[in-house]
């Protein structure tokens, strides 16, 4: 079996590339060809492993969040008959177009990670496209059942969906930039958070929150993006200076001492456009409890297992954040039973492995002809 992971952008920037970096590096180490075509700020080609290769075609320019690379197009025209499975991440409406016009005969399989939320004028050219590649797909997967099941544009496709749960490699504690965190914020209990700063993370509502939480909390949300100075002016309208602590990039091991000193994780995000929220399994990796909103039509509440793994609650209620955060700190039998209970939640359903072992199933009915 020899397989393509298409799509998206290289070096990684987000949970997408991840799951496609992962897949190939993870399938080769089974022993299974697994080559990754994608786009990238400069054309390279990379033995990554004995039985993987990354071929990067340069980024022409980036268009709404979209990478316009032609050379995809000659590439995969060139070469996709190499393959017995080409496994295309969407949304990338470049690799997309890279496949309509490869006019590639073998199996199709559409990881169907996020509908198209925020680019409205996109989706709308790309539609047909879009069609065409979910008619043409021999199976779409879903990153959770409740994303593929909920998608409109999936609703005339269910009869070939299944789910693929993202995996990865569990957090590697770092109590030594554990400890240093506890006395740069004086011991106090650390609220994390980690991502993008962008509108439908809901940064906000989690600064919002600081309000209602005891002096001896601190929030800590790390990440970068445009909002860092508006949030920043939040933060001092609202007197949590002390409170709230806007990281700005951190680094791998800063990341680590972060899992592993926080007391818990929050994913306060408001739209569909999170479908998932990878950073949910990272600290449930480290046994940390997660508190997540009840987004509609997304997994990520779904990842969060209400009551077991943490708690769920209505998006942009600062108030509820808050509550939430108290409840399952609230005694040290309860935090205990939280924490026991994220880590069992990530070694049974979000291990790398279990991922790519998914994957081969996957791909084995596929090439079987079974369905």
């Amino acid at each position: 079996m020899k397989v393509l992971q298409l799509g998206k952008f290289f070096p990684i920037k987000g949970g997408v590339e991840k799951v496609e970096y992962d897949l190939m590096r993870g399938l080769s180490a089974h022993g299974i060809d697994c080559d990754m075509l994608c786009a990238s700020s400069r054309r390279s080609e990379q033995q990554i492993k004995l039985h993987a290769k990354l071929f990067c075609c340069r980024t022409w320019i980036t268009i709404a969040g979209t990478t316009i690379a032609p050379s995809m197009i000659t590439r995969l025209w060139r070469t996709c008959r190499e393959y017995d499975i080409i496994h295309v991440h969407h949304p990338d409406p470049m690799a997309c177009l890279a496949l309509f016009f490869s006019r590639y005969r073998g199996k199709v399989v559409l990881h169907w990670h996020s509908d198209i939320i925020r680019q409205k004028k996109l989706l709308g050219l790309y539609r047909p496209l879009q069609n065409w590649l979910i008619r043409r797909a021999d199976i779409i997967v879903g990153t959770t059942p409740v994303y593929i099941k909920e998608s409109e544009e999936l609703k005339d496709a269910q009869h070939k969906t299944t789910h693929l749960l993202i995996g990865i490699e569990g957090i590697v504690p770092n109590p030594n930039g554990a400890q240093q965190l506890h006395e740069l914020y004086n011991n106090r209990k650390i609220v994390f958070s980690l991502g993008r700063l962008v509108p439908y993370k809901g940064y906000s509502y989690l600064i919002e929150a600081a309000q209602y939480l005891p002096d001896d909390y601190v929030v800590a949300i790390g990440g970068t993006g445009p909002l860092y100075d508006e949030l920043n002016r939040l933060i001092i309208d609202k007197g949590l200076e002390d409170k709230v602590k806007l990281l700005g990039f951190v680094k791998d091991e800063d990341v680590t001492a972060y899992y592993t000193a926080c007391k818990i994780f929050v994913l306060p995000s408001i739209q569909k456009t999170e479908a998932f929220g990878i950073v949910q399994i990272e600290a449930m990796s480290g046994g940390k409890p997660v508190v997540a909103t009840t987004i509609p039509g997304s997994g990520t509440s779904w990842v969060n297992a209400h009551g077991i793994s943490g708690l769920n609650v209505t998006p942009k209620q600062s108030k509820e954040l808050a509550e939430a955060i108290l409840s399952i700190t609230k005694d040290e039998d309860t935090y205990i039973k939280y924490c026991q209970n994220a880590r069992q939640r990530y070694e049974s359903e979000f291990t790398k492995e279990k991922m790519i072992k998914g994957a081969i199933n996957i791909y084995n009915k596929q090439t079987k002809g079974h369905e």
